[in-house]
């Protein structure tokens, strides 16, 4: 996907007239001559509304679009399937989006948008405010907004996340968030939330913002290792399918709960993230007309040291079949410092080795009658094969 813009910023702030696209159409003509696959073109960089730096109206962003379709068509005569028309790639705002989709309705193939959780990230109270779980989910508002927009116009474009991060202000907040890079910011918190959430109200992309680079990469910028969120990534790429499961947690309010299809297996997985500071909660699933978690039962919990289901055998004879068991991935901060930026999966330490190869990401195997045990400040994933839902096999 290639991000394209040509316009001049305006003292005021808000740009006039229509886009230039000269140095656009000689870069599509150059991809075509080299034969390069364009996925998409994206038009525009934060430019929606009040924009940053500079806005646009989103009368004259529609038509800009729209000139970016005829484009594409007329470079690309002989390419099928032809590149993907995105924009605006700015950050959401109901009524200017609302006009945005209706006025390209037969042009646009994907509304994409940028959202960073924490802002600017300038704040003393970062840390409570990133372990509240409403603030948490005001995010899933914006996501929910953008959905509900897109069904109340006859545009059939797709949602994506073109870029995301935890704080936009990265440069003047790095000595603030990066030393809580594991579960308070980047890691088992923000990120894996906005994954769920983001799914949840159909976003077919997210694009984290960046793999390297500044303070909010996915890898060290110093070392190239992987910070992190990586793994937390690695995990969910891994692990959840791409059907979203109605998912709703009863009891406990600092457990946020997601489900999806398993990747490439049977069953379902389930991420299960307790922001909390002192109770471990035990889960079992229920099915109803929609299937909820419910909680358990819950405890009080003491000790530093997070303690794990016992391992049991890779498979349980369950009516005469053999049957793989439950596989859970539980990932916490080392020694319980929520400001470490070593993560912990399933007790042991995840670092590359000698040679910079990504540690294997082994499960426990656990018994499918015990509950799955949440512990605070950490993050589950269990992969549930038994688990048959005619949603996962239609």
């Amino acid at each position: 996907m290639i991000s394209i813009n040509s316009f001049k910023k305006p003292a005021n702030g808000s740009t006039v007239g229509a886009w230039d696209s000269t140095n656009a159409e000689a870069l599509m003509r150059y991809t075509v001559k080299k034969n390069y696959t364009v996925y998409g073109w994206e038009l525009g960089n934060e430019l929606s509304e009040n924009g940053i730096g500079a806005s646009i109206t989103a009368s004259q962003y529609a038509r800009d679009t729209m000139a970016l379709g005829k484009m594409v068509h007329r470079v690309y005569t002989a390419t099928e399937p032809k590149p993907l028309i995105i924009a605006p790639g700015g950050f959401f705002d109901p009524n200017w989006f609302t006009e945005f989709l209706n006025k390209t309705s037969k042009t646009l193939n994907v509304v994409s948008h940028h959202i960073y959780t924490l802002g600017s990230g300038v704040d003393r109270n970062l840390t409570a405010r990133i372990l509240d779980p409403s603030y948490l989910d005001e995010a899933g508002h914006t996501f929910k907004q953008l959905e509900s927009a897109i069904n109340a116009s006859s545009s059939l474009a797709s949602a994506w996340v073109s870029e995301a991060g935890e704080a936009y202000k990265h440069i003047i907040v790095a000595r603030i968030l990066l030393p809580m890079h594991l579960f308070s910011v980047s890691g088992l918190g923000l990120y894996l939330d906005q994954l769920g959430m983001s799914s949840i109200y159909d976003t077919k992309t997210y694009c984290r913002q960046t793999l390297i680079g500044g303070n909010y990469g996915l890898l060290n910028t110093t070392t190239f290792e992987p910070n992190p969120d990586y793994y937390s990534a690695l995990l969910w790429h891994r692990l959840m399918g791409r059907k979203v499961l109605s998912t709703r947690f009863m009891g406990y309010k600092k457990i946020h709960a997601y489900a999806h299809c398993a990747k490439e297996s049977k069953g379902i997985t389930i991420v299960l993230m307790n922001l909390g500071n002192s109770t471990a909660v035990n889960v079992k699933l229920s099915v109803n007309s929609r299937w909820r978690l419910h909680k358990h039962r819950s405890h009080r919990h003491h000790q530093r040291k997070t303690k794990h289901p016992h391992s049991e055998s890779r498979h349980t004879k369950m009516g005469g079949t053999r049957m793989r068991t439950p596989e859970e991935y539980h990932l916490t901060a080392k020694d319980g410092n929520l400001h470490s930026k070593m993560m912990m999966l399933n007790g042991k330490e995840l670092r590359v080795n000698s040679y910079g190869e990504i540690p294997s990401l082994k499960p426990l195997y656990v018994n499918s009658s015990k509950p799955i045990i949440v512990h605070p400040y950490s993050i589950v994933f269990a992969h549930i094969p038994h688990f048959a839902l005619y949603a996962c096999n239609s």
